[in-house]
Parts: structure tokens; C-alpha cells; sequence
């Protein structure tokens, strides 16, 4: 649930932080946060010796942004703030908050994550389940020229696929079949769309009447 402090430029409103720290190193959780940066931003200086807790919350903030951003401050003026409560309203606004005080992530580091997963991604289904298959290939008659058809048939590459041993079967009246094994990665390779897309599918089918699947094993 979030906490809600107001008037940090006052006592009352200190006292009230100095509460909340009771026990605790940052205002949410184990480690600095925008939480603290947002916070940190409405209380216009280090608290005083009356707010013990404070101001050791105070000084652990101060040292991280110093640390982040080792420039030396010349000042700015920001005329119209009358307190460092508007500041602590704009920090509120995570949407609009283009300042990356703790090294969130930025636009290369967000790329760089989706390069990661598209990596992890990609391995996953390279390890994915393979599958053995054996498949009759069929010519139109006894004139279609088998060797064309086994190079027309082996042309087909995809990630995934490897295509291995084959031999002609007579099926009668002077037409033989190509017997050909292929090994499939089951997340890459759809046995189905490899027959419709490309073994059957222009400029294939020239030499392809049909295909048929006669054995299919996981691996």
C-alpha cells in the first residue's frame, strides 16, 4: 500500500517521515528506490538532530545520488516554488519521469534485454522435441525424371529441417516413388505445411503428384 507524506518542508510533516523510518533504512522495501527519490525530492534539506532517523535516511539517499551523479552542482533557481513540495507532486508522475536517477532501464538496456530473450527464445525451440519422418513421394507418371524430383524435393531448406537418406520403390506399371527420411525440430516445422506450402506448391509440383506420410516417431 502506498504511504503518503505531506509538508516535508515542515516539522509536522518530518515527524511524520521520522516515524515511518522507525527500524527502516528506506522509505519501501530493502533498497533505495524512486520511492526514496520521490521523498527525497520534497524534503528541502537534511533534517535536523530532532529527527534522527531523518536524517541517517537523509544522508544514504544523498551519498547514492552523489555517487550516481559525481558533477559538481553549481545551484538552479526555480522561481515560483515556494517549497520543495511541487517537485516531490512532479516526481509522482512515473510516466513523464525521463530521468533515470538509479540506472533503470534505458532504451539500450531495454534492447539489449529483448536481444537476451530473443536469444533464450530461440535456443528454447532450437532444444526443442525433433521428430524422424518417413515420406513417400510421389511422381506424376513413368516419364517424370526422378532424379529432378529428388533435387526438387531436397531445394526445400527451412530452420529445422534436415532432409536424409531416400531410395526409389516401384509402385507398378513402370512408376517409382521416392522413400525419403527427413528430421524435423516439432516448434519449427510443420510436416503438414512443408507438403502444402513447397513439396506440392509451385515450381515443385512439376515433378510432385502427392506426398504421403508413412511413418512419423518422435526422436
Amino acid at each position: 500500500m502506498a504511504v503518503t507524506f505531506s509538508d516535508l518542508h515542515t516539522a509536522d510533516g518530518l515527524k511524520a517521515l521520522e516515524a515511518h523510518l522507525a527500524g527502516k533504512t528506506y522509505v519501501s522495501g530493502d533498497a533505495i528506490s524512486k520511492d526514496d527519490v520521490k521523498v527525497f525530492a520534497a524534503v528541502p534539506s537534511k533534517p535536523g538532530a530532532e529527527f534522527p532517523n531523518a536524517a541517517r535516511w537523509y544522508e544514504t539517499v544523498s551519498a547514492a545520488l552523489a555517487s550516481r551523479f559525481p558533477g559538481k552542482p553549481v545551484g538552479v533557481n526555480l522561481p515560483g516554488a515556494g517549497s520543495a513540495a511541487p517537485a516531490a507532486e512532479a516526481a509522482k508522475d512515473d510516466d513523464d519521469d525521463d530521468l533515470d536517477l538509479f540506472g533503470d532501464e534505458t532504451e539500450e538496456d531495454k534492447k539489449a534485454a529483448d536481444e537476451r530473450a530473443a536469444a533464450k527464445a530461440s535456443a528454447k525451440k532450437k532444444e526443442s522435441g525433433k521428430s524422424s519422418v518417413l515420406m513417400d513421394v510421389k511422381p506424376w507418371d513413368d516419364e517424370t525424371d526422378m532424379k529432378k524430383l529428388e533435387e526438387a524435393v531436397r531445394s526445400v531448406q527451412m530452420e529445422g529441417l534436415t532432409w536424409g537418406a531416400s531410395k526409389l520403390v516401384p509402385v507398378g506399371y513402370g512408376i517409382k516413388k521416392m522413400t525419403i527420411m527427413l528430421t524435423i525440430v516439432d516448434d519449427l516445422v510443420s510436416v503438414d505445411s512443408l507438403i502444402e506450402d513447397h513439396l506440392t506448391a509451385e515450381p515443385i509440383n512439376e515433378y510432385v503428384q502427392s506426398c504421403d506420410i508413412v511413418a512419423f516417431n518422435k526422436i
